[in-house]
């Protein structure tokens, strides 16, 4: 899947890395041999890699383009950023730009950066290295975020017992955009106009957002890390290793999948592979799968 209609919307995912990630069985706090088991048969070899016992993962951003406007949900992980102890996202040189060029998009036509939340893998291509220092990518932009996220964040690299990977990521991909003046933080449920929503889904950061699109009466949700990995889908339960607040995070999940399923919205996250979206189906108190039919 490259693009996607959204009624007059234009989405396209751009990705700057694929492949395996961390095992299931470190990723999943809840993670249950068996209850896994069950879910393989369809999570092999798209979502899960049973040969390595590790997850697949997409790193990607999401480009929207809708009345005149070029919107990015994300920016992934940047280059040439330390990131001591996360050695998969440590100074990295990837074509994430060129990626993005060949879809259409030049750095200086974004004019929104709608940042889910604030962890290295979302918000590394805020800034790059220019002369030895961080500037915006996208010069022309608004980079959106939740006040509680960056407070939290801000706070967090303040501390030296804070992983150096988490305070290096404040202080060269969100703290350049803050001291130009690009930010715009918003608290709670945000109206972007054009259809455009910003929503709290918190537990996975303390301000962790998603954004609803709705265009021609089609509707799509961009989830961020409210889920990881399809099999959280009917593992609605099942957290990520990195949530914070794990009951908060578990209510967020439940009530974007109820959204998706109610709402017939695509779900769009930031990490599922091929075909990286998926329609959300009710199953009493569950939820379902369904990547080929969407609304009926």
């Amino acid at each position: 899947m490259q693009d996607r209609m959204i009624g007059d919307a234009r989405v396209t995912r751009v990705e700057e890395i694929a492949g395996p990630g961390f095992p299931a069985a470190q990723f999943f706090p809840e993670f249950d041999a068996q209850t896994f088991k069950a879910q393989e048969h369809w999570l092999a070899p798209s979502y899960y890699s049973p040969e390595s016992g590790r997850l697949v993962r997409s790193i990607h951003s999401w480009v929207i383009r809708m009345n005149g406007l070029t919107i990015l949900v994300d920016t992934c992980c940047g280059n040439h950023k330390p990131r001591p102890g996360m050695p998969g996202f440590n100074m990295l040189d990837t074509d994430y730009l060129d990626r993005l060029r060949a879809v259409g998009v030049q750095p200086e036509e974004v004019d929104l950066v709608l940042c889910t939340h604030l962890h290295v893998d979302h918000v590394g291509w805020n800034t790059k290295l220019e002369n030895g220092k961080w500037v915006p990518t996208f010069p022309k932009a608004k980079y959106v975020m939740s006040r509680r996220d960056h407070d939290h964040w801000q706070a967090a690299a303040r501390k030296p017992e804070t992983e150096e990977y988490e305070r290096n990521t404040y202080n060269d991909s969100v703290l350049p955009i803050v001291e130009v003046g690009l930010a715009e933080m918003v608290d709670s449920e945000h109206d972007l106009g054009r259809g455009l929503m910003i929503n709290p889904s918190p537990g996975h950061t303390p301000g962790h957002i998603h954004i609803t699109l709705e265009s021609k009466g089609k509707r799509a949700l961009f989830s961020g890390d409210a889920l990881h990995n399809p099999v959280q889908v009917p593992l609605w339960t099942w957290n990520s290793r990195f949530c914070e607040d794990t009951n908060v995070a578990r209510q967020s999940r439940n009530k974007i999948l109820s959204h998706c399923a109610h709402e017939h919205a695509l779900l769009m996250p930031a990490h599922f592979g091929s075909p990286h979206a998926a329609f959300i189906k009710a199953k009493g108190d569950d939820f379902a799968l369904d990547w080929d039919h969407g609304p009926s």
